[in-house]
Protein backbone atom coordinates (compact mmCIF):
# COMPACT_ATOMS: atom_id res chain seq x y z
CA UNK A 1 0.00 0.00 0.00
CA UNK A 2 1.36 3.37 -1.16
CA UNK A 3 1.13 5.98 1.92
CA UNK A 4 -0.12 9.53 0.44
CA UNK A 5 2.35 12.52 0.88
CA UNK A 6 0.03 13.93 3.02
CA UNK A 7 -0.21 11.30 5.53
CA UNK A 8 3.54 10.64 5.56
CA UNK A 9 3.62 14.45 6.58
CA UNK A 10 1.48 13.85 9.52
CA UNK A 11 3.18 10.99 10.60
CA UNK A 12 6.35 12.76 10.31
CA UNK A 13 4.77 15.70 12.38
CA UNK A 14 2.96 13.82 15.14
CA UNK A 15 6.78 11.88 15.30
CA UNK A 16 8.07 15.38 16.34
CA UNK A 17 5.63 16.27 18.77
CA UNK A 18 6.10 13.42 20.58
CA UNK A 19 9.76 13.33 20.54
CA UNK A 20 10.53 17.29 21.30
CA UNK A 21 9.93 18.51 24.77
CA UNK A 22 7.02 21.13 25.67
CA UNK A 23 7.99 24.11 24.51
CA UNK A 24 8.34 27.54 26.94
CA UNK A 25 4.94 29.10 27.44
CA UNK A 26 6.98 31.68 29.34
CA UNK A 27 10.48 32.83 29.06
CA UNK A 28 12.18 34.86 31.29
CA UNK A 29 15.28 37.06 30.47
CA UNK A 30 17.75 37.20 33.53
CA UNK A 31 20.11 39.97 33.38
CA UNK A 32 22.81 39.78 35.66
CA UNK A 33 26.41 42.04 36.02
CA UNK A 34 28.14 38.75 37.19
CA UNK A 35 29.94 36.89 33.96
CA UNK A 36 30.48 33.18 33.18
CA UNK A 37 33.41 32.72 35.32
CA UNK A 38 31.38 34.02 38.42
CA UNK A 39 30.53 31.09 40.92
CA UNK A 40 26.63 33.04 40.59
CA UNK A 41 26.48 32.32 36.87
CA UNK A 42 26.39 28.64 38.10
CA UNK A 43 23.49 29.61 40.46
CA UNK A 44 21.77 31.32 37.92
CA UNK A 45 21.99 28.15 35.85
CA UNK A 46 20.98 25.95 38.99
CA UNK A 47 17.66 28.35 39.16
CA UNK A 48 17.19 27.85 35.31
CA UNK A 49 17.40 24.08 35.71
CA UNK A 50 15.38 23.59 38.72
CA UNK A 51 12.49 26.33 37.12
CA UNK A 52 12.23 24.44 34.00
CA UNK A 53 12.06 20.84 35.80
CA UNK A 54 9.31 22.17 38.48
CA UNK A 55 7.22 23.74 35.52
CA UNK A 56 7.58 20.70 33.11
CA UNK A 57 8.91 23.05 30.68
CA UNK A 58 5.96 25.38 30.73
CA UNK A 59 8.84 28.52 31.66
CA UNK A 60 11.88 29.23 30.64
CA UNK A 61 14.73 31.10 32.29
CA UNK A 62 17.59 32.88 29.78
CA UNK A 63 20.41 34.19 31.24
CA UNK A 64 22.61 37.26 30.18
CA UNK A 65 25.43 37.43 31.63
CA UNK A 66 28.15 40.55 31.95
CA UNK A 67 25.48 43.07 31.70
CA UNK A 68 24.61 42.38 28.27
CA UNK A 69 21.31 43.88 28.16
CA UNK A 70 21.90 46.85 30.20
CA UNK A 71 24.39 49.17 32.69
CA UNK A 72 24.93 48.78 36.37
CA UNK A 73 21.95 51.36 37.06
CA UNK A 74 18.99 50.33 34.76
CA UNK A 75 17.82 47.73 36.67
CA UNK A 76 14.16 49.15 37.29
CA UNK A 77 13.80 50.74 34.10
CA UNK A 78 15.50 47.39 32.03
CA UNK A 79 12.55 45.64 33.75
CA UNK A 80 9.24 47.87 33.66
CA UNK A 81 10.26 48.79 29.91
CA UNK A 82 10.61 44.92 28.91
CA UNK A 83 14.73 44.87 28.37
CA UNK A 84 14.68 42.30 30.86
CA UNK A 85 12.32 40.24 32.89
CA UNK A 86 14.33 39.93 35.28
CA UNK A 87 17.35 41.84 36.38
CA UNK A 88 19.44 42.86 40.33
CA UNK A 89 17.86 46.42 41.57
CA UNK A 90 20.32 49.30 42.02
CA UNK A 91 19.83 51.67 44.90
CA UNK A 92 17.28 53.43 42.76
CA UNK A 93 15.49 56.33 44.08
CA UNK A 94 11.74 54.37 43.04
CA UNK A 95 12.64 51.45 45.56
CA UNK A 96 13.10 54.39 48.68
CA UNK A 97 13.03 52.11 51.62
CA UNK A 98 15.31 49.40 49.40
CA UNK A 99 17.52 52.17 48.24
CA UNK A 100 18.99 52.37 51.46
CA UNK A 101 18.15 49.13 53.62
CA UNK A 102 19.72 46.45 50.57
CA UNK A 103 23.24 47.89 52.22
CA UNK A 104 23.48 48.63 55.64
CA UNK A 105 25.98 49.52 58.14
CA UNK A 106 25.16 46.56 60.25
CA UNK A 107 27.17 43.09 61.84
CA UNK A 108 25.09 40.54 61.38
CA UNK A 109 25.48 36.50 61.77
CA UNK A 110 25.08 34.72 58.68
CA UNK A 111 24.25 31.22 60.04
CA UNK A 112 20.74 31.96 59.53
CA UNK A 113 21.09 34.25 56.48
CA UNK A 114 18.61 32.47 53.95
CA UNK A 115 15.78 33.26 56.42
CA UNK A 116 16.89 37.19 56.94
CA UNK A 117 17.59 37.53 53.35
CA UNK A 118 13.92 35.90 53.04
CA UNK A 119 12.21 38.18 55.60
CA UNK A 120 14.34 41.26 53.98
CA UNK A 121 12.51 40.64 50.85
CA UNK A 122 9.04 40.16 52.42
CA UNK A 123 9.51 43.67 54.28
CA UNK A 124 10.20 45.58 50.71
CA UNK A 125 7.79 43.34 48.93
CA UNK A 126 5.13 45.92 48.48
CA UNK A 127 7.19 48.70 47.96
CA UNK A 128 8.71 46.83 44.98
CA UNK A 129 4.95 45.86 43.47
CA UNK A 130 4.09 49.46 43.79
CA UNK A 131 6.21 49.98 41.00
CA UNK A 132 5.43 46.60 39.13
CA UNK A 133 8.06 44.82 40.22
CA UNK A 134 8.41 41.06 42.66
CA UNK A 135 11.23 40.30 44.45
CA UNK A 136 12.59 36.85 43.35
CA UNK A 137 16.43 36.35 44.26
CA UNK A 138 17.93 37.50 47.44
CA UNK A 139 21.96 37.75 46.07
CA UNK A 140 24.62 37.02 49.11
CA UNK A 141 26.60 40.87 49.86
CA UNK A 142 26.51 40.41 53.45
CA UNK A 143 29.56 37.64 52.85
CA UNK A 144 31.85 39.72 50.60
CA UNK A 145 31.80 42.92 49.84
CA UNK A 146 35.37 44.76 51.23
CA UNK A 147 37.83 47.20 50.39
CA UNK A 148 41.03 47.17 48.30
CA UNK A 149 44.07 48.73 47.68
CA UNK A 150 46.86 49.40 45.42
CA UNK A 151 49.12 49.07 48.64
CA UNK A 152 48.73 48.91 52.25
CA UNK A 153 46.51 51.67 54.48
CA UNK A 154 47.22 52.16 57.92
CA UNK A 155 43.41 53.07 58.63
CA UNK A 156 40.65 52.44 56.62
CA UNK A 157 38.84 55.32 58.88
CA UNK A 158 40.99 57.37 57.40
CA UNK A 159 41.12 57.92 53.71
CA UNK A 160 43.10 60.89 53.59
CA UNK A 161 41.77 62.29 50.23
CA UNK A 162 41.60 59.06 48.72
CA UNK A 163 38.92 58.48 45.51
CA UNK A 164 36.97 55.32 46.27
CA UNK A 165 35.15 53.57 44.14
CA UNK A 166 31.18 53.31 45.64
CA UNK A 167 28.31 51.24 44.60
CA UNK A 168 25.33 53.57 46.22
CA UNK A 169 24.72 56.34 48.98
CA UNK A 170 25.55 54.13 52.04
CA UNK A 171 29.13 53.39 50.55
CA UNK A 172 29.76 57.11 49.67
CA UNK A 173 28.79 58.17 53.12
CA UNK A 174 31.26 55.67 54.91
CA UNK A 175 33.93 57.17 52.68
CA UNK A 176 33.29 60.23 52.75
CA UNK A 177 33.21 60.04 56.63
CA UNK A 178 36.55 58.60 56.52
CA UNK A 179 38.19 61.37 54.55
CA UNK A 180 37.72 59.87 51.01
CA UNK A 181 36.08 61.00 47.74
CA UNK A 182 33.40 58.41 46.47
CA UNK A 183 33.40 57.80 42.41
CA UNK A 184 30.23 55.56 41.11
CA UNK A 185 32.32 53.37 38.51
CA UNK A 186 30.16 50.44 36.70
CA UNK A 187 31.55 46.86 37.81
CA UNK A 188 32.39 46.57 34.00
CA UNK A 189 34.68 49.53 34.16
CA UNK A 190 36.27 49.37 37.42
CA UNK A 191 39.40 47.48 35.92
CA UNK A 192 40.24 50.35 33.58
CA UNK A 193 39.69 52.87 36.57
CA UNK A 194 42.00 51.33 38.49
CA UNK A 195 44.62 51.02 36.13
CA UNK A 196 44.37 54.48 34.92
CA UNK A 197 44.48 55.94 38.06
CA UNK A 198 40.68 56.95 38.08
CA UNK A 199 40.52 55.36 41.84
CA UNK A 200 42.76 54.98 44.29
CA UNK A 201 40.42 52.18 45.95
CA UNK A 202 37.97 50.10 45.76
CA UNK A 203 34.65 49.01 47.05
CA UNK A 204 33.58 45.44 45.80
CA UNK A 205 31.98 42.51 46.40
CA UNK A 206 34.71 40.02 46.51
CA UNK A 207 33.61 37.43 43.95
CA UNK A 208 32.49 40.36 41.37
CA UNK A 209 36.16 41.80 42.07
CA UNK A 210 37.85 38.23 41.84
CA UNK A 211 35.99 37.34 38.21
CA UNK A 212 36.93 41.13 36.98
CA UNK A 213 40.51 39.99 38.04
CA UNK A 214 40.77 42.87 39.84
CA UNK A 215 43.67 41.47 41.73
CA UNK A 216 46.07 42.42 39.15
CA UNK A 217 45.57 46.09 39.54
CA UNK A 218 44.32 46.44 43.40
CA UNK A 219 46.18 43.28 45.58
CA UNK A 220 45.44 44.62 49.11
CA UNK A 221 42.34 43.51 50.26
CA UNK A 222 40.79 44.99 53.99
CA UNK A 223 38.52 42.90 54.86
CA UNK A 224 36.13 44.93 57.41
CA UNK A 225 32.72 42.75 56.99
CA UNK A 226 30.93 46.25 57.49
CA UNK A 227 27.43 45.57 55.66
CA UNK A 228 24.33 43.50 55.82
CA UNK A 229 23.55 43.20 51.52
CA UNK A 230 20.94 42.18 49.70
CA UNK A 231 21.01 43.15 46.35
CA UNK A 232 17.85 41.66 45.17
CA UNK A 233 16.87 40.38 41.57
CA UNK A 234 13.15 41.33 40.48
CA UNK A 235 11.21 40.46 37.99
CA UNK A 236 8.43 42.23 36.21
CA UNK A 237 5.42 42.16 38.11
CA UNK A 238 2.73 41.54 34.98
CA UNK A 239 4.99 39.12 33.29
CA UNK A 240 5.06 37.40 36.82
CA UNK A 241 1.36 37.73 37.24
CA UNK A 242 0.83 36.34 33.88
CA UNK A 243 1.82 32.72 35.13
CA UNK A 244 -0.37 30.05 36.72
CA UNK A 245 -0.16 30.12 40.07
CA UNK A 246 1.56 27.08 40.33
CA UNK A 247 4.50 28.25 37.84
CA UNK A 248 4.38 31.32 40.15
CA UNK A 249 5.06 28.62 43.21
CA UNK A 250 7.79 26.87 41.15
CA UNK A 251 10.00 29.53 39.96
CA UNK A 252 10.00 31.25 44.03
CA UNK A 253 10.65 27.51 45.11
CA UNK A 254 13.41 27.50 42.96
CA UNK A 255 15.23 30.77 43.85
CA UNK A 256 14.86 29.70 47.41
CA UNK A 257 16.55 26.39 46.59
CA UNK A 258 18.91 27.99 44.61
CA UNK A 259 19.96 30.02 47.45
CA UNK A 260 20.23 27.32 49.59
CA UNK A 261 22.38 25.79 47.08
CA UNK A 262 24.53 28.41 46.28
CA UNK A 263 25.46 29.82 49.73
CA UNK A 264 28.28 27.33 50.73
CA UNK A 265 30.03 26.89 47.12
CA UNK A 266 29.79 30.97 46.69
CA UNK A 267 31.42 31.21 50.17
CA UNK A 268 34.23 28.27 49.31
CA UNK A 269 34.67 30.00 45.77
CA UNK A 270 35.04 33.40 47.80
CA UNK A 271 37.54 32.11 50.38
CA UNK A 272 39.11 30.33 47.72
CA UNK A 273 39.87 33.39 45.14
CA UNK A 274 40.84 35.74 48.11
CA UNK A 275 43.70 32.64 49.11
CA UNK A 276 44.90 31.96 45.65
CA UNK A 277 45.42 35.83 45.40
CA UNK A 278 47.05 36.18 48.63
CA UNK A 279 49.23 32.62 48.23
CA UNK A 280 50.00 32.78 44.29
CA UNK A 281 49.11 36.27 42.92
CA UNK A 282 51.10 38.56 45.19
CA UNK A 283 47.80 40.12 47.11
CA UNK A 284 47.48 40.68 50.94
CA UNK A 285 44.22 40.12 52.95
CA UNK A 286 43.64 42.34 56.47
CA UNK A 287 41.13 41.68 59.10
CA UNK A 288 40.37 44.63 60.89
CA UNK A 289 40.07 44.12 64.63
CA UNK A 290 36.62 44.09 65.96
CA UNK A 291 36.77 47.06 67.76
CA UNK A 292 37.81 49.09 64.77
CA UNK A 293 34.95 47.20 63.07
CA UNK A 294 32.21 48.04 65.52
CA UNK A 295 34.10 51.91 65.79
CA UNK A 296 33.32 52.13 61.74
CA UNK A 297 30.11 50.65 61.71
CA UNK A 298 29.11 53.01 64.36
CA UNK A 299 30.74 56.32 62.82
CA UNK A 300 28.18 55.87 59.93
CA UNK A 301 25.15 53.89 61.48
CA UNK A 302 23.45 56.82 63.95
CA UNK A 303 23.19 59.21 60.12
CA UNK A 304 22.12 56.54 58.51
CA UNK A 305 19.48 55.12 60.86
CA UNK A 306 18.35 58.93 60.02
CA UNK A 307 18.34 58.49 56.25
CA UNK A 308 16.80 55.09 56.52
CA UNK A 309 13.43 56.37 58.48
CA UNK A 310 13.18 59.19 56.45
CA UNK A 311 12.71 57.02 53.36
CA UNK A 312 10.93 54.09 54.58
CA UNK A 313 9.03 55.38 57.52
CA UNK A 314 9.78 54.94 61.10
CA UNK A 315 7.70 51.96 61.24
CA UNK A 316 9.24 49.84 58.32
CA UNK A 317 12.86 51.32 59.72
CA UNK A 318 12.03 49.76 62.87
CA UNK A 319 11.24 46.23 61.64
CA UNK A 320 14.00 46.32 59.10
CA UNK A 321 16.27 47.36 62.39
CA UNK A 322 14.44 44.67 64.21
CA UNK A 323 15.50 41.59 62.08
CA UNK A 324 18.85 43.20 62.16
CA UNK A 325 18.85 42.85 65.67
CA UNK A 326 17.66 39.44 65.82
CA UNK A 327 20.39 38.14 63.68
CA UNK A 328 23.08 39.80 65.16
CA UNK A 329 26.45 38.22 65.98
Amino acid sequence: MRTSLKALIATTALGLTVAMPAMAETTIRLSTYVNESDIRYDGFVHFAELVAEKTGGSVEVQIFPSATLHGWSEGVDAVQGGVSDMSWMPADERLPCYRVTSLYPVAVDLEGQIEMDAAYADLVRDEAAAINLVPVFNSNYSYDQEWWFEEAIDDLGNLAGKQVRSIGPLVSLMIETWGGAPVFVAPKEVFQSAERGVVDGINMGVATYSSWKLWDVMPYMVKASLFYGNIQYMMNKEKFDGMTADEQAAVMAAAKETEEWLKPRYEDWVDQRVGNAVMKGGGAAVAIPEDKRMALIESVQGKWDETVDAACGPELAGKIRDLFAQHAP
